[in-house]
C-alpha cells in the first residue's frame, strides 16, 4: 500500500491517450471551447456553479488549473477527440488531499459528444493513472443527486455511494443536496 502522493508526476505534465482520445494540458487556446462548455445549459444543469459570463472567466479558470498543477494540488486534462483533433471536454483531479492520498474528480463533456462512451473511456484511463502513477488511495466525486447520468457513470466504473448530505449547499438562494461517491484503489485491483 502506498502512503504518499508521487510528486514526480508534477515535474512534467503527463499527456496520455486512450483508443479514441488524447488527454492534454488545458491551455489558453482552449478558452473559447471551455467557455462554450461552461455556458451550455445542458452541461450546467447540475453543476451548481454559475455559468461563465465571459472568455476572461474561462481564461482565469485555465490559469487556476495550471497553478494547481504547478503546486501539486490538482491535475486536469483537456479531452481531445483524436479523429477531429478537437477539445471536447475535461477531466481532472481538481483537488488532491496530499496528506490523505485522496483526489476529488470533476469533469464535463460538450453535449455534442454525449452518448458515445467518451467519458467512461476517459474515467477508466485517468482513474487508473490516479491510482497507478499519482499513488492516490481513494477518489471521490461530489454529485448533485438529480444528475442521474453522472451517477450512472460513477457506479458503472465502480464508485460507491458514501454519503447523502441534505441541503448542505447554497446555490442561487436554494439549499441543495450533495451525494458523495468514492472509489478505493483496492476496489479496482480486484478486477
Amino acid at each position: 500500500m502506498k502512503f504518499e502522493i508521487n510528486k514526480k508526476e508534477f515535474d512534467q505534465f503527463p499527456e496520455l491517450e486512450s483508443d479514441r482520445l488524447k488527454y492534454t494540458r488545458i491551455t489558453l487556446k482552449d478558452s473559447e471551447t471551455l467557455f462554450e462548455i461552461r455556458t451550455n445549459t445542458k452541461v450546467m444543469k447540475f453543476m451548481d456553479i454559475e455559468e461563465m459570463k465571459s472568455i476572461s472567466e474561462s481564461e482565469n479558470l485555465i490559469k487556476s488549473i495550471t497553478e494547481s498543477f504547478n503546486l501539486g494540488t490538482g491535475i486536469s486534462w483537456g479531452i481531445i477527440e483524436k479523429s477531429i483533433n478537437a477539445f471536447i471536454g475535461y477531466f481532472g483531479f481538481w483537488r488532491i488531499d496530499i496528506r490523505h492520498c485522496r483526489g476529488e474528480i470533476g469533469y464535463a463533456l460538450h453535449p455534442n459528444y454525449w452518448g458515445k462512451g467518451y467519458m467512461k473511456e476517459t474515467a477508466d484511463k485517468l482513474i487508473k493513472y490516479g491510482f497507478g502513477k499519482l499513488n492516490l488511495h481513494s477518489i471521490e466525486a461530489n454529485v448533485n443527486p438529480e444528475n442521474l447520468p453522472s451517477i450512472k457513470l460513477l457506479e458503472k466504473i465502480g464508485f460507491r455511494k458514501e454519503a447523502h448530505f441534505r441541503e448542505n449547499f447554497l446555490f442561487k438562494n436554494e439549499f441543495k443536496d450533495s451525494v458523495i461517491y468514492s472509489l478505493l484503489e483496492k476496489d479496482i485491483i480486484k478486477e
